[in-house]
């Protein structure tokens, strides 16, 4: 049923140069989930690559934005209007520079604490009430520019870890859809960096 659809989308910027930097781990956290359904991302409407499926039984449109980050508004505000689509049944999946490396947190509205893709979400929108999946990148070193530091890529170290908070981000995902916010936080907000 149309009415219990849900638009999931991943963040990044587009192109291979970016494709390990910190600020695509929405991208990398969407390709997990195409590959739990199944699907393979298409080239669809909107500037944007789709794929589509069931998540936790309900049926999901995965989407990443093909604009920059700062414009990621434009696609899903599309997407939105297409599946005529509530704000509270869209998941936003970003990074996060004011969680520790490692830590996945949920929530429901709120600021965009300077991050350039739920700036333009937002306007775009005309709302802040979505979901968010945040990714916790952890602060740049030293005096290091935090625009700087989103477009790196992980570190070797960070790499290791990478799998498992993929896997993690997605299941806290799939939590959100299955069980509600409130069962959904609690589930994975007990938990340290390292998942125990």
């Amino acid at each position: 049923m149309a009415d219990e659809r849900w638009l999931i989308a991943g963040l990044g910027n587009p192109g291979p140069g970016y494709a390990g930097n910190r600020h695509n781990a929405g991208y990398l956290v969407a390709d997990e989930l195409a590959s739990r359904i199944g699907a393979r991302f298409r080239a669809g409407k909107y500037r944007s690559s789709v794929a589509d499926g069931r998540l936790a039984g309900l049926p999901v449109i995965l989407a990443k934005p093909l604009t920059f980050m700062n414009e990621s508004g434009g696609p899903l505000a599309g997407l939105r209007d297409y599946y005529r689509l509530p704000p509270v049944r869209i998941v936003v999946i970003h990074d996060e520079l004011d969680l520790p490396f490692g830590v996945i947190r949920l929530k429901l509205g709120g600021g965009d604490n300077g991050h350039n893709g739920l700036r333009s979400i937002t306007a775009a929108l005309g709302t802040r009430d979505y979901h968010r999946v945040r990714f916790g990148i952890g602060r740049p070193p030293g005096r290091m520019d935090p625009a700087a530091y989103v477009l790196r890529d992980f570190t070797a170290a960070e790499r290791k870890e990478l799998p498992f908070l993929v896997d993690r981000s997605a299941d806290a995902v799939e939590s959100l859809l299955s069980s509600g916010l409130a069962a959904a936080q609690n589930a994975f907000h007990g938990e340290g960096p390292t998942g125990r």
